[in-house]
């Protein structure tokens, strides 16, 4: 049997098709959702999640105003360390949104159904932090807390 050089294989087609219907380059930047909680660790992604994302800017909702002002302080972490596992410059802006949050971290379960969420509390321990794989990140967040306790003695 002689081998056909003018047939395609199918992988190489639908990735033509998927370039040209997506001009723009819009579906790396939904690449951030997969990795998200791999990069932030468990203690963060039970507390922020992405929502969307726009012209480079990543909209990420929050558990309370605590959990969105001490993120403000390392969205260029975060952002470096998304871009940098996405191979490109994908997220250039992280902008923070108060919500109800559903985590979707390994392992846990949904709230059962007609049930409030509760907001955690962020609580500074060994076993919170040990959650968070980056180490910048579990360095970061161990100053936000220790300022925060500061502040909340005076």
């Amino acid at each position: 049997m002689q081998k056909d050089d003018s047939i395609e294989k199918l992988g190489a087609v639908l990735d033509k098709s998927l370039k040209r219907l997506d001009p723009s380059g819009r579906l790396g930047e939904y690449g951030v959702w997969p990795i998200w909680n791999a990069i932030v660790g468990d203690t963060i992604a039970r507390n922020a999640q992405p929502e969307k994302i726009r012209q480079g800017t990543l909209f990420v909702k929050v558990s309370s105003s605590v959990w969105m002002q001490q993120l403000q302080y390392m969205k260029d972490t975060i952002a470096e360390k998304l871009n940098q596992e996405l191979g490109k410059e994908v997220v250039k802006n992280i902008f923070f949104v108060v919500g109800a949050v559903e985590a979707k971290t390994a392992g846990e379960q949904p709230a059962a159904e007609g049930a409030a969420p509760i907001a955690p509390q962020p609580r500074l321990d060994d076993e919170t932090l040990s959650s968070v794989q980056n180490p910048e990140i579990r360095r970061a967040l161990k100053k936000l807390f220790a300022a925060r306790a500061r502040k909340r003695k005076t």
